[in-house]
């Protein structure tokens, strides 16, 4: 109960929280127009993730104030009264992960939360040419073999794991992203290879495809258990986001720097993800339809939940990413995805892994498998559905 001399204070924050609200309600509204799956293109994903930031700005503010304002309300011979003023989402209990010196033996299987495993990382995006990182990575760990295969020798790896690396004309990502991921893969004590599928020829690129290509590749070589689809200027922040094959499908790009660290919309599932061999199996892999940009993995996002798969994040900031500038235009838009993501249902039986027809030209590089195609409608003929 406020006396009739706060009656002043008590009205300018009502006014005050009222502002908040309907500015709250007004972005809201905003996220809700633009936020429907598989319609939103990367520059509204900007401006939404602005927006939504400001609004968390002024949630911030209004908290501040309201925490002045009842303090000065309340202040009882010198003591506050006792309010929360905690408005911040909670990340959680923090998971233990092992100690410093915790010992284990080469016979058994690598812990997923190992000592080597730090957090946040110092992401380093200087150019730097793919000879001088093949040469550093060597020097530090000569165990790793052509095609950029690598196994820990300390423990049993848990996980065999193949990275798959869509391509083309990105010369100057790739030894950033080799030089940063190895390290982190190697703390974390996986099994793992990386594989590189290049698209030649006039094509508009085509992600999805490629993805389904280096799925095929990458089976041939080793019976993988799971596959992370990656973007060649994702950059991981934290070492416990674990790439192992747990709790997939797994959606591990959650908060991405030029998205002002914010999910762009709940369905979305681009940048790196995740899905083991069985599951992708069964969703026969990604489309082959989508040329251009954007599309493919909410086309995957659907499939998944047709087959009843509940997608997990990592919580908290184990999901944030940096991406490395580009220097030249990107790839054009695809703008029949959203045709395309009308029939999603009926398309998943016809196109994907079961139509793909492709010559590949395979060759090993010190760090990577690099898979090169050159891409064509013709290689995916879809029947009627």
């Amino acid at each position: 109960h406020l006396d009739t001399e706060r009656l002043p204070i008590r009205l300018a924050l009502r006014s005050f929280l009222g502002l908040i609200f309907l500015f709250s309600l007004s972005t809201s509204a905003l996220y809700f127009i633009y936020s429907a799956p598989g319609i939103v293109n990367e520059y509204v994903f900007m401006v939404q993730a602005r927006g939504i930031q400001i609004r968390e700005n002024m949630r911030n503010i209004g908290a501040q104030v309201l925490e002045q304002v009842v303090r000065g309300a309340y202040s009882l011979n010198g003591t506050d009264y006792s309010y929360d003023f905690n408005m911040s989402e909670s990340d959680g209990p923090p998971t233990t992960y092992l100690p410093e010196g915790f010992t284990y033996l080469p016979s058994q299987v690598c812990p997923e939360r190992l000592p080597s495993m730090k957090g946040r990382l110092e992401v380093n995006m200087t150019e730097v040419s793919l000879e001088e990182v093949e040469r550093s990575l060597l020097e530090k760990d000569p165990t790793v073999t052509p095609g950029g295969y690598w196994k820990p020798k300390d423990c049993l790896p848990r996980w065999k794991v193949a990275i798959l690396v869509p391509f083309r004309n990105r010369h100057e990502h790739l030894p950033i992203l080799l030089r940063h991921l190895v390290p982190v893969l190697q703390k974390q004590r996986l099994q793992f290879a990386f594989y590189l599928i290049e698209q030649g020829g006039t094509e508009p690129f085509n992600r999805a495809m490629l993805f389904n290509v280096g799925y095929k590749e990458a089976m041939k070589d080793l019976d993988w258990d799971c596959l992370i689809f990656h973007d060649v200027d994702h950059l991981v922040e934290n070492d416990r986001n674990y790439y192992g094959c747990t709790d997939m499908p797994r959606h591990f790009a959650v908060k991405l720097d030029k998205y002002y660290y914010m999910l762009p919309y709940y369905e979305f599932f681009g940048g790196v993800s995740g899905l083991t061999v069985k599951q992708f199996k069964q969703v026969n892999g990604f489309p082959n339809a989508f040329w251009g940009w954007g599309g493919e993995d909410d086309d995957l996002w659907n499939r998944l939940q047709y087959a009843n798969h509940n997608v997990s994040r990592p919580r908290g900031e184990l999901g944030r990413y940096k991406s490395i500038p580009h220097h030249h235009r990107g790839e054009a838009q695809f703008l029949g995805r959203y045709r395309l993501l009308r029939h999603s249902r009926e398309r998943q039986r016809v196109d994907g892994l079961n139509n793909l027809n492709y010559s590949p030209l395979v060759s090993r590089r010190p760090l990577y498998t690099n898979i090169t195609v050159t891409l064509s409608r013709k290689l995916a003929p879809i029947a009627n559905y």
